[in-house]
């Protein structure tokens, strides 16, 4: 697979100003708050202790907090010492510990305990099965330590407390990393094994990013596939949030492995970023990535973003500057759509704004010309809060796209594409009305991950918003307990065709995952629906909960197949992308995985798609008066089934999640349908459709706006 360090290295004069500059923001930050600066945190405690004789009281509060910060860096060990040694310091003493004090050390120590048996043997010893929930044989701790001592930790706690959920659901999946559960969990703590039953048996998807040279180490970042190159195949493109953290960039073998080709693409130097938004924005055939930056780290986090241009030859240029988008904001989504039906891609950017740290959205309308005009203001977009996700859709199919925004600490919204106030002067701006109250999709007050996507097949598109809030971090384990908590849960809003949608969230079963932050969706088993997969956690460590994979049952409802395809990772989950990485005909899925903390960084992973009998049908659309990357075209795959029944499958371009890369190219499962009766493609600029009947399925194929016909794209 190639060592990456020995490939040639190439750097544009403008990707080296970039460096330096995330450099220099990255040093200016204050050390005190920004989350990425831990280290200069334990050495600030480490000399307080070092320094001073202290009181037992004040002992305890600087090593505590010591402890915590070793934690977030990395050094679980450190950080277990420490603790150990608060506790024999208050047996030393002959006093008495407050009630309150013994509980937050033992907290902090069953946390400290987990994480030392997670990186002895999830990530140090990383296999297969490693971190897969519910752990089985191939996930046990070798190194048991860790595990044993939460264990002891955990079960002091419920002693004290028989109602702590929290560690209710942290003691069972320790006896799993230890081999012994069910068996030796006491009974009043035991989880059943029936609260994590797989509702559809789908096969097993194993976890191969190992075998294919992509468990790429990092933090909460994320996910790209796209043929970057051009030779048909998907690569895959890979960051990590930490500020000086490398992007990575692998390209596809063919074989099933991958080689990381970053210093050879231009790339060396771009570092940081929790999101990548793919885009053609200069309309050349060569898809380009935006990359975002400071997500969640308030006024620690105004760095650029950068958009980096593909030169068509392997590289990559970071041309925000030129471009006119160098602006240093937290955010960590973004969306491209042709809003105004020019023929070009234009940009909306949703930053984390309060009325203590103001950050107004942006929307960049394209010039033609490589560079972008902000008109956000004047447009209305500017002033909508703490922005965490952003959507494109036509949700009421007059071929102007939509805008939604999701937001954390306040209603969502979502705007009317009306057209331009002024027919003469683009400068006026454009007309987005907000339509959220009368649409009903107002229903969340916290949310992160959003996107337009037709789910029931009946030509409308339908939006899901995932939830993201706790109101402690109890809530974890109560939620996957069963039990009752305040968390904020998705929403799947289907549309009515009258401008309304109707909240049917629980009556499609999607109403059971919490803390959603990557997450995407695509067709594991080529049936024509599409499946749901989320990955979860937030900054802390006891948000260790699995990732989640829904299957789609026909638009009637969504099944729990976590368990049965082994997708339930217990890292945190970013970036996801549903893609047929080897040409098969099915879909795999990537993840990016890591926590926002310096020291919760864990491997990618990559779960291959064992298939089926099912076909399918993948199309690669070229605008030619439209955006050339065809954003916004919509897709209707007709197809006559064995029993007879003629089904329709609707897919649109571009318009992904607002956490996940899935590629343009439009994957469609036709189920057992080898042959597909007629594709009806309708581009967004023109309104022109293209008709093609009788296709052969199982097949690859490009279309140009209006050519009416397909050509199979042979994958090299």
């Amino acid at each position: 697979m190639g060592d990456p360090s020995a490939e040639p290295l190439y750097e544009s004069a403008s990707t080296k100003e970039m460096a330096q500059r995330l450099r220099d923001s990255y040093a200016a930050t204050d050390w005190r708050l920004d989350p990425s600066k831990a280290a200069l945190r334990v050495r600030y405690y480490s000399a307080i202790l070092a320094k001073n004789t202290l009181s037992l009281h004040d002992d305890t509060t600087v090593r505590e907090q010591l402890a915590k910060e070793l934690l977030y860096q990395g050094d679980s060990d450190s950080a277990v010492r420490q603790l150990e040694e608060v506790r024999r310091r208050w047996q030393r003493s002959g006093e008495t510990m407050p009630v309150v004090g013994v509980k937050d050390l033992g907290q902090w120590l069953a946390l400290a305990y987990l994480r030392v048996g997670e990186q002895e043997n999830c990530a140090m010893m990383h296999g297969q099965k490693a971190c897969l929930f519910p752990l089985q044989k191939g996930a046990v701790h070798q190194m048991p330590r860790g595990a044993e001592g939460a264990v002891r930790e955990l079960t002091a706690l419920l002693q004290a407390d028989a109602n702590d959920a929290q560690s209710q659901w942290l003691l069972n999946v320790a006896y799993m990393q230890l081999g012994r559960y069910p068996q030796d969990v006491p009974k009043q703590w035991l989880i059943p094994t029936a609260r994590f039953a797989s509702e559809y048996p789908l096969p097993e998807f194993p976890e191969v990013a190992a075998a294919a040279g992509i468990d790429i180490m990092g933090h909460a970042g994320g996910a790209l596939v796209e043929d970057f190159d051009g030779d048909g195949r998907l690569d895959v493109m890979v960051t990590s949030s930490g500020p000086m953290d490398q992007m990575h960039l692998f390209h596809n073998n063919g074989d099933g492995t991958f080689t990381d080709v970053t210093r050879k693409s231009g790339l060396v130097g771009e570092t940081g970023g929790l999101n990548l938004v793919v885009t053609d924005y200069n309309n050349d055939g060569h898809p380009d990535v935006l990359v975002l930056r400071g997500a969640w780290w308030g006024k620690q986090g105004c760095y650029p973003m950068s958009l980096l241009k593909n030169n068509g030859d392997g590289t990559f240029d970071d041309v925000t500057v030129k471009a006119g988008l160098l602006s240093a904001h937290p955010t960590g989504t973004a969306a491209w759509a042709d809003f105004d039906g020019d023929g070009w891609l234009d940009l909306f950017v949703g930053h984390e704004s309060s009325a203590a740290d103001p950050h107004p959205s942006q929307l960049f309308r394209n010039n033609h010309d490589g560079t972008f005009t902000e008109i956000g203001a004047i447009s209305g977009l500017a002033e909508l809060g703490f922005v965490k996700g952003v959507a494109w859709g036509d949700y009421n199919n007059d071929g102007r796209p939509d805008l939604y925004v999701s937001v954390m600490y306040g209603k969502n919204h979502l705007f009317r594409n009306d057209g331009p106030r002024d027919a003469k002067d683009i400068r006026a701006g454009w007309r987005f009305t907000d339509v959220t109250k009368q649409a009903g999709v107002d229903k969340q007050d916290n949310s992160f991950a959003t996107w337009f996507f037709d789910y029931d097949n009946d030509g409308w598109p339908d939006l899901f918003v995932a939830g993201y809030s706790l109101e402690e971090s109890s809530d974890v384990g109560a939620f996957e307990m069963g039990k009752p908590t305040h968390a904020e849960l998705p929403k799947l809003y289907r549309n009515m065709h009258d401008g309304t949608f109707k909240d049917v969230t629980s009556d499609v079963h999607l109403d059971r995952v919490i803390l959603t932050m990557g997450a995407s969706f695509g067709d594991l088993d080529n049936d024509g629906w599409l499946d749901v997969y989320m990955g979860t956690g937030d900054s802390t460590y006891q948000a260790l909960l699995p990732n989640r994979m829904f299957r789609n049952d026909e638009g009637r409802k969504f099944q729990d197949v976590t368990t049965a395809g082994d997708f339930g990772h217990l890292q945190k989950g970013h970036g996801v992308a549903f893609a047929d990485l080897r040409g098969v005909g099915f879909e795999d899925v990537f993840e990016e995985m890591g926590g926002a903390q310096p020291g919760d960084s864990y491997e990618s992973a990559l779960y291959r798609n064992p298939g089926n009998g099912n076909h399918s049908i993948t199309l690669v659309l070229e605008g030619v008066r439209s955006n050339r990357a065809a954003f916004g075209a919509r897709i209707d795959v007709i197809v006559k089934r064995k029993n007879g029944e003629v089904r329709h499958m609707y897919r649109t371009v571009g318009y992904g999640s607002s956490f996940g890369g899935n590629p343009l190219r439009q994957h469609v499962g036709t189920g057992d349908a080898a042959r597909v009766s007629e594709i009806v493609v309708t581009w967004p600029a023109t309104g022109v459709v293209d008709r093609i009947r009788d296709v052969a399925g199982d097949r690859t194929y490009t279309l140009r706006e209006g050519d009416g016909r397909l050509q199979q794209l042979p994958l090299r």
